[in-house]
Parts: structure tokens; C-alpha cells; sequence
């Protein structure tokens, strides 16, 4: 009995993708059908490169025909992988037109580590294939030159239609702007609030970031006019919550959740980061000391019902990576490379379940004098 392209498709729409609430069918990922007597041949398109279901829905939807059509059919399953872009393009993101995910990365407090956390986690995300950029927009406190080895260096300039376009720096895959980049290492930066707004926006309208499957933002700590000029600027996809689990962190993390969640802003949170989760000597790497004490961003992520994208150790060799300018997820080798490396897969996840579900984030219109409470 022969097989039609309609009963593959009838029997596929049984799988669903984990998390999403869909089947595979209609998130589009059964593509180029091709059907010789029994043996059935078709490509599964999974939204990320390096996809944590992959094996799993790969051998679900064998048994799955094979269940409905027959167990005497072949089937042949290639796999390809995108990043699964905004599902609605609109002119609320027309400013970065080659770039498919917007993502803040966010602290409610200093000292956190949310730029060792940005710093890794692109370039983990570059690793696995993906084209990614890296903006730093503490404007104050810029810190992704020295974490990348890039300081010194200068973007460059081009000229297009009679405009100066600034290129990023690049390196281990990453493109990166900062405005550490554009001033001495020792000066120090008095600007008021509205030539800092401007400066953020210069680097992110004026710049020739090109294709992007992820735009990281590494945002100042706190909630304040650089946080209000991203959000009015670019529809961000998602937020990322860095904190340590101490009790005096994650009062701040609540208000940071709220900045990017209330009504105004309405940026979905992707999930929280906890950062210095426990201390491990490199030398005992199943040791673990609390000093931070024990699971305090897991809890609040359960209370709040959001993901923990990961939870990163204190080790030594983490700091002093970001001090030589060598990421620790380059070594994914290593406990902490491993665990950013997790991070990362964990981030994908999340920000498919996210652009499967939900529409594009629209920049934020606000009124002058206005402003939004993150009470």
C-alpha cells in the first residue's frame, strides 16, 4: 500500500515539539517530503544549531510512522537547523533589519557578574555556529574590551549613502561595540544622562551590525535612562536576569523583572542566571561551598514561575579569564566552560518556547515626562 505526503503530515501532527504546546507540523519543521513506495524521506528543520532535542524528536517521529504507516516503511530523517527568527517582522525592528533576536542582559545590582555572564554566554552561543553580536551598554563602566583582549583596538569607519557606519570589533566569533572603545582606559566618563542615551543609540542605529541570529546587550546594573532608551529604541525579544542568590541581590532582581514585565515595557523574561552559585576549588571539582548561600535565584525562579537558564560556580580561572581577555566558554573542557555551555543550550531552549508563543516585541512610546514604575 502505497504512502501519501498527507499521512506523514497526519502522523507527524502527533509529535510536539517539548514545552512549546505544538506539534512539529505546525511549527513548520517537516520540510521536502519525499515518498518511494515505503520508504519515507524528509528533513526536520529545528530552530537552533545545536538543538537539545534533536536526537529525541528525530527517533519519536521514527517510531511515530512507523506506528501509524507500518512497521516495514524506511525512514530517513535529515536534520538542519536555524535560529528561529521573530515570527512577525514589522517596522518597530526596521532599525537592525538583519538582526533576529534582541536580547538584554540585565542585573538589578552591581557586582553580580552580568558582564562575565554576557561576555560567555555570546560567545558560547558563537560556537555553536551562530552569528552573534555583542553591545556593551554599561556606558560607565565598560568592561567587554578587556574580557575579549580588544583593548586598544578601534572600530572602523565606512561611509554609506554620505553617513559615517561604525564596523564592530570581532573576536572568538563575536562582534562587539563599547564605548570603551572610543576612549582611554584611564578616563573617566562625565557625561550626563542624555549623552549617554545618546551615545547607546549611536551605537546601535549607526553601526553596520550586519546578520545576527542573536544581539546581546549587556545593559548597566539597576533600572534607568539606558535601560528606557533600549526599549524605546528596538523591540528587545527577551530579557536574561543575572544574580548572585544572596538575599540583598534578589530583592533588586524582583524590581528588574518588573522594569521589563509591566505594562509599558512588556518584555518577555527569558529566565534567570545565578551567578556565584557556589564556590568550587579547581583542584576538588566536586566540592561545593555556598558562600552566597544555597539556591536562592532557583527558588525565586519557581516562586515566579520562570526559567533558571543556569546556575554558575565561583572558580577562580573564571576571573582570571576575564582579566586575560580569554572567555571561559572557549574551553568548553572545563567545569566552567561545561557550565556555560549549558547556559547557552538552556537559553536556546527558552528563547524558541518564546518565539513560537509570542509576537514581536514592540518599541516602547511614552510620552514625555513619563516613565515606567518598577515597583
Amino acid at each position: 500500500m502505497n504512502i501519501t505526503v498527507e499521512q506523514v503530515l497526519e502522523a507527524l501532527s502527533t509529535v510536539s515539539y517539548p514545552d512549546a504546546g505544538k506539534s512539529l507540523v505546525e511549527m513548520d519543521m517537516i520540510r521536502d517530503i519525499l515518498i518511494e513506495g515505503r520508504n519515507v524521506k524528509f528533513t526536520l528543520v529545528l530552530p537552533s544549531f545545536n538543538n537539545p532535542f534533536k536526537n529525541s524528536l528525530k527517533k519519536a517521529s521514527e517510531a511515530t510512522l512507523k506506528y501509524k504507516l507500518g512497521d516495514d516503511i524506511s525512514v530517513q530523517i535529515e536534520i538542519t537547523s536555524k535560529v528561529n527568527t521573530k515570527p512577525l517582522e514589522t517596522k518597530e525592528n526596521s532599525i537592525l533589519p538583519g538582526v533576529k533576536n534582541m536580547i538584554a542582559i540585565a542585573s538589578g545590582k552591581g557586582g553580580v557578574g552580568k558582564s562575565t555572564i554576557a561576555a560567555n554566554l555570546a560567545v558560547a552561543l558563537a560556537k555553536t555556529g551562530a552569528k552573534v553580536g555583542l553591545l556593551d551598554a554599561d556606558i560607565y563602566g565598560p568592561s567587554v574590551p578587556k574580557m575579549f583582549n580588544m583593548e586598544g583596538e578601534r572600530p572602523g569607519i565606512i561611509k554609506r549613502n554620505g553617513k559615517d557606519i561604525i564596523v564592530p570589533v570581532e573576536n572568538y566569533g563575536v562582534k562587539m561595540l563599547s564605548i570603551g572603545f572610543f576612549v582611554n582606559n584611564d578616563d573617566a566618563l562625565m557625561w550626563r544622562g542624555s549623552m549617554a542615551t545618546g551615545a547607546l543609540q549611536q551605537l546601535i542605529k549607526d553601526a553596520d551590525w550586519g546578520e545576527l541570529d542573536y544581539f546581546l546587550i549587556d545593559l548597566p546594573p539597576g533600572t534607568g535612562d539606558i535601560h528606557l532608551t533600549m526599549v524605546q529604541t528596538i523591540g528587545v525579544t527577551g530579557a536574561v536576569i543575572v544574580s548572585t542568590p544572596q538575599d540583598v541581590a534578589l530583592a533588586d532582581v524582583v524590581k528588574g523583572i518588573s522594569m521589563f514585565t509591566n505594562d509599558k515595557v512588556n518584555v518577555p523574561v527569558l529566565g534567570l542566571v545565578e551567578n556565584m552559585a557556589w564556590f568550587t576549588p579547581e583542584e576538588l571539582p566536586e566540592n561545593k561551598y555556598y558562600i552566597f548561600g544555597k539556591d536562592g535565584v532557583k527558588k525565586l525562579a519557581e516562586e515566579r514561575d520562570m526559567k533558571l537558564l543556569g546556575q554558575i560556580p565561583i572558580v577562580q580561572s573564571i576571573r582570571e579569564d576575564g582579566d586575560n581577555g580569554t572567555p571561559s566558554a572557549l574551553n568548553e573542557n572545563s567545569v566552567q566552560g561545561n557550565a556555560f555551555k549549558e547556559l547557552a543550550a538552556n537559553f536556546i531552549k527558552s528563547l524558541e518556547v518564546r518565539n513560537a508563543a509570542l509576537s514581536v516585541t514592540a518599541k516602547v512610546e511614552m510620552q514625555e515626562g513619563s516613565g515606567c514604575s518598577t515597583n
